[in-house]
This record gives C-alpha cells, sequence and structure tokens, in this order.
C-alpha cells in the first residue's frame, strides 16, 4: 500500500505544480473572481508548490507528510469556500475536492491511523 501512498503523494504534487506554474493564467481569473488579492494569491501559490515539494520529498523522508498533507488539505477546503461563496457549478469544485480527499487520505496513511 506504500507505492499507492506514493501514487497519491505525487499526484497531489504534481497537479499542484501544474496549476500553478502552466496553468497560472487560470488562477489569475480564479483569484479576481474569489475577489482576492494578488499578495493573496502569491503567497497561496508559494504556500502550495513548497507543499508539493515537501509532499515529493516524502517519497525518501516519510516524516515530512502529514505536516505538508494537512496543510495542503486546509488549502483544498479553503478552495471549496471559495467556490461555494461565488456559486461556481460542481465541475469547478471536483479538482480541489478530489486533492482534498487525497490529502486526507496521505494524512491518515501517514499519522499511522490508517494502517494498510
Amino acid at each position: 500500500m506504500i507505492n499507492f501512498t506514493t501514487a497519491c503523494q505525487i499526484i497531489v504534487a504534481f497537479s499542484v505544480a501544474y496549476v500553478w506554474i502552466f496553468r497560472f493564467h487560470n488562477i489569475i481569473l480564479e483569484f479576481k473572481q474569489f475577489g482576492l488579492s494578488d499578495l493573496t494569491r502569491s503567497a497561496v501559490g508559494a504556500t502550495k508548490i513548497a507543499l508539493a515539494t515537501l509532499l515529493v520529498a516524502g517519497i525518501w523522508y516519510p516524516s515530512l507528510v502529514l505536516v505538508p498533507s494537512l496543510l495542503m488539505g486546509l488549502l483544498m477546503v479553503a478552495a471549496q469556500f471559495f467556490h461555494f461563496k461565488i456559486s461556481n457549478p460542481l465541475v469547478k469544485h471536483l479538482p480541489s475536492l478530489f486533492l482534498l480527499l487525497l490529502c486526507i487520505f496521505i494524512a491518515l496513511v501517514s499519522s499511522n491511523i490508517l494502517k494498510l
């Protein structure tokens, strides 16, 4: 099951990196819709990239995984909140919801609450 958890870490990390690096124009539009500042967008982006990096590093150093998965999960909860706030259609909620579920799974496994 370690391979599955590792795959989940990679999926979360690369999904976040892809969106924040290669689809940044979408991020700019979303944060404008949410009514958030450029400073907030930059802080969230830097945080997500750092957490994604730690999730990848956690493949070799498992002690690094719990905190980044929890923090990334909190950012995904915030994403859900803002999607609800501006009444986005369900399809806009799905990516962050999927990543939230993966973060919860990763956190449960890394904290040994979920033993696989």
